[in-house]
């Protein structure tokens, strides 16, 4: 196991931050930090990396603590901006890599590969302050990955970039991932969690929610949905044993049903009606696991 979070709780005055969570992130795993904004999550990985203190609990990286010694081994994208503005790109990124313990002429290689990648060569030599927002961020996420850590720990990684530049990080992470760095990365959107990560802690308020594997997770939730698409009036379905919940939208109806074993009958039962274009069985989204144990949607 690479990282061990045991009974982790943070207090700041009155406001608990982080309410007794405990995780388990397999080396060489991608693993996601699901919550919006106040869940925790970006306390949690300051606690990873020592730069707070649990109030309680304890966070083990291959069962030590994360020291001074584990810093070149360590990548950090910070969700806000950590770069100088008056720095040109080169200057920024070789810096923070000569601290990582690269020499310059390596640093300089990775840049070129990393910039040529993420299609802004363009932008080696140009002041961060001139860049984009979007463009910044890729420059933050080449500085946390540059001297290729095996643990990266990813704030937010793909806020405020557009859909295209979205995929070309993901690829990236994708690959580092392949390589054999162990990455965690928290985000707000759970598309991104269910693309990436086979396991996944879902942080609300402070408090742990949901956490493991996500397949297993679905699977021990027991409900499915189940689309159907044909001509066919089955509004009468609303009745079924198992149903819901059931949505129709012109020749497109949408049911949940409480556990897969109430499919067969409804499959049954519509199919004595005639031809249908679809009848499709679901494993439940991370949203309806979301609402189903909070109570309300996920923000």
């Amino acid at each position: 196991m690479a990282l061990e979070i045991s009974d982790v709780t943070k207090v700041f005055g009155n406001n608990k931050a982080v309410d007794s969570i405990n995780i388990n992130v397999p080396s060489g795993s991608m693993y996601g930090f699901l919550g919006g904004n106040g869940a925790g999550k970006t306390t949690t990985f300051r606690m990873i990396l020592q730069l707070l203190t649990p109030t309680s609990g304890s966070i083990l990286y291959k069962g030590k603590k994360i020291g001074y010694d584990m810093t070149n081994s360590i990548g950090y994208l910070p969700e806000e901006r950590g770069l100088h503005p008056k720095l040109t790109v080169k200057e920024q990124v070789l810096y923070l890599a000569e601290l990582k313990g690269m020499s310059r002429k390596e640093a300089d290689q990775a840049l070129d590969y990393w910039l040529e990648r993420f299609k802004v060569t363009e932008n080696k030599t140009k002041k961060i302050e001139k860049l984009s927002k979007g463009n910044q961020q890729k420059i933050q996420l080449i500085a946390s990955i540059i001297h290729n850590p095996e643990l990266i720990i990813l704030d937010e990684p793909f806020s405020g970039l557009d859909p295209i530049n979205v995929e070309l990080l993901k690829d990236a992470v994708k690959d580092l991932n392949k390589n054999g760095s162990t990455i965690i990365f928290s985000t707000h959107r759970m598309e991104h969690v269910e693309e990436l990560c086979e396991e996944l802690c879902i942080l609300d308020r402070g408090k742990q929610i949901i956490s493991g594997n996500i397949d297993q997770i679905k699977s021990d939730f027991g409900q499915k949905e189940i689309i159907i698409e044909g001509d066919h009036d089955i509004s009468f379905l609303k009745d079924q044993e198992g149903v819901l919940d059931i949505k129709q939208i012109r020749k497109q109806t949408t049911l949940k049903i409480a556990d897969e074993k109430y499919a067969e009958d409804i499959y049954s039962a519509i199919t004595k009606l005639g031809y249908f274009k679809r009848f499709q069985v679901n494993e439940p989204s991370l949203n309806d696991i979301f609402i189903a144990k909070v109570g309300r949607d996920y923000e």
